[in-house]
């Protein structure tokens, strides 16, 4: 992805997620310049922790004495619990020079779990506090650290590549000299040169999933960055088979079955459903409820979600063709169900009468 749409995912990520984003570049493409950019978006302070310069101690304070009890004083880069949003960008993370320093960073990288808040050593991170690493790729041309896969696992991977389109964008909206903008729009490849592929080596795990969950659940990523997004979760192979069955399962209708008994599962896909698919849901729905028309709770409820689901239109269609199984009937014109279906049985009352 290029550097406006790493911010766009940036943006999502850091407003709706407790999740760390890790910005992968070779030099001079716009990492840090576009992480800045999308704090001062987002209307947050942006702090800069360049972990090539600091040790254990810069992260985690120094410790002092209070009469039995040692502690460590909070670092002066730390957001207090009364400042305003702050972004803390952990830059070029592996360059940390000090195995112990990596070491120490490792647990302030990583998302709080459920109800808990981030921490580093003492000190905990109030949740409007977000966190955002950058990297350079260890491809052998940076002097730069491994990161072990554990660490990796806790980060989502943006992975930013030079972009001619995108960077003339940028040079005119900051006013940049007219003949460099022109010499570099007859002469793209003369901006900075890929190296390697950008690859951290990332794969599948139970964290990696829970992951790509929560930015589902949680985010709108753009169609065309899902699979880059979730390539750096999860790595390409993986990422390539989940959105082909996401795929796959958008294009095959939901059942009836998984209407009555899973109703909670297939909801969201019900909603998303085109009109032709939707169609074959209640043709078969009807069906199914003529020869198996008693309901039993967890049935009735399914049936109720289904038809409140559907766009008025369809929905009228549905119960006039319903009302027709009589112990179907029987339900829906019980008065809990009015909310959903009194529409459509007073418009039907009328065409009979």
């Amino acid at each position: 992805m290029n550097v406006e749409q790493m911010k766009d995912v940036l943006r999502e990520i850091l407003v709706k997620t407790d999740l760390t984003p890790c910005v992968v570049g070779h030099r001079g493409v716009g990492k840090t310049a576009g992480i800045i950019q999308a704090c001062r978006e987002l209307g947050r302070r942006h702090v800069s922790l360049r972990l090539g310069q600091m040790e254990v101690g810069d992260l985690v304070g120094i410790p002092y004495r209070d009469g039995e009890t040692m502690l460590w004083s909070r670092p002066s880069w730390w957001p207090g619990e009364d400042d305003p949003e702050t972004v803390v960008h952990c830059d070029e993370l592996n360059r940390a020079q000090q195995e112990d320093t990596l070491q120490a960073i490792f647990q302030f990288v990583e998302p709080p779990a459920d109800g808990m808040r981030r921490a580093l050593h003492t000190h905990t991170l109030h949740p409007r506090h977000k966190v955002v690493v950058s990297i350079n790729p260890p491809d052998g041309t940076y002097q730069v650290a491994t990161l072990d896969r554990a660490l990796l696992d806790r980060m989502v991977m943006l992975y930013v590549e030079t972009d001619y389109r995108c960077w003339a964008r940028y040079a005119r909206s900051h006013d940049f000299d007219p003949e460099v903008q022109r010499f570099l729009a007859g002469n793209q490849g003369l901006l900075a040169r890929q190296g390697s592929a950008l690859d951290m080596q990332v794969e599948p795990t139970e964290r990696a999933w829970e992951m790509i969950s929560t930015l589902r659940r949680s985010c709108r990523l753009p169609k065309d960055l899902e699979m880059e997004v979730y390539a750096g979760i999860v790595g390409q192979e993986a990422a390539v088979a989940f959105l082909r069955w996401c795929s796959e399962q958008r294009e095959r209708p939901v059942t009836a079955l998984e209407v009555l008994d899973r109703w909670d599962e297939v909801a969201p896909r019900v909603k998303e459903q085109r009109h032709d698919l939707q169609a074959t849901t209640m043709s078969e729905l009807v069906t199914v409820l003529e020869v198996e028309s008693a309901l039993d709770e967890a049935r009735e409820a399914g049936l109720i979600g289904y038809i409140g689901a559907l766009p008025r239109d369809m929905r009228f269609g549905l119960v006039k063709a319903l009302v027709k199984i009589p112990q179907v009937a029987e339900v829906l014109v019980q008065d809990k169900y009015d909310a959903v279906v009194f529409e459509a049985i007073s418009e039907i009352s009328r065409e009979a009468s």
